[in-house]
């Protein structure tokens, strides 16, 4: 595949989301359920990934999407629909942890998540029972670990490593500079990496 080949598909998807866009604008909903469809699993992922709970997830993609709605009609087309949507994911991100008392991470319910929790990696091998055991270790020292980055740090190191969106987006996403987002995602690997140092050293 060429480089001029996934300029075109890359300028035909902008296109298509410009087009969606206004007839979203104009009152139709399908072109807005359309818009959903293009970033639904990205606003999921950023606002799981943020708050360590599928349920608190769910409640924000709702809430991010329900906001979208709302406001299509003020979208001026000055980021991409995704960066957009994104960055009123973040926003009610950011409301839910100030709202969401720490405590509650570190609860009973918290150490034995229920049915609808999933975790944020999978076991492909049943099989290897101590590897399971390791990874539900892992995985809850990943969340604990999450939870000690303040709101904006969290933000950054999600969008940067779990959505992979690069630091000038994510600048103009948080509507701060690159030099802020970049000391931001540089402030929460370092905590992410000490509070993990145990198992990135293994």
């Amino acid at each position: 595949m060429s480089p001029v080949y996934i300029h075109v598909v890359s300028d035909q998807q902008k296109y298509i989301e410009f087009e969606l866009v206004q007839r979203a604008q104009q009152g139709d909903a399908k072109a807005f359920e359309e818009l959903v469809i293009l970033s639904d699993h990205q606003v999921l992922n950023l606002a799981y990934s943020m708050t360590g709970s599928l349920t608190d997830a769910q409640d924000i993609y709702q809430e991010t999407f329900l906001r979208a709605f709302k406001g299509i009609g003020d979208f001026r087309f000055q980021s991409s629909f995704r960066t957009w949507v994104l960055r009123i994911a973040v926003n009610q991100a950011i409301n839910w942890r100030k709202k969401k008392k720490l405590k509650l991470f570190f609860s009973l319910d918290a150490q034995n998540p229920g049915e609808n929790d999933t975790p944020f990696l999978q076991i492909t091998d049943d099989s290897d029972a101590s590897a399971a055991i390791r990874s539900g270790e892992i995985l809850q020292q990943i969340h604990a670990a999450m939870h000690t980055l303040s709101s904006k740090e969290r933000a950054v190191f999600s969008l940067r490593h779990f959505q992979e969106i690069k630091i000038k987006e994510i600048a103009r996403m948080l509507e701060c500079a690159e030099g802020t987002v970049k000391n931001l995602l540089f402030r929460a690997t370092q905590k992410m990496q000490k509070a993990l140092a145990h198992y990135i050293e293994e």
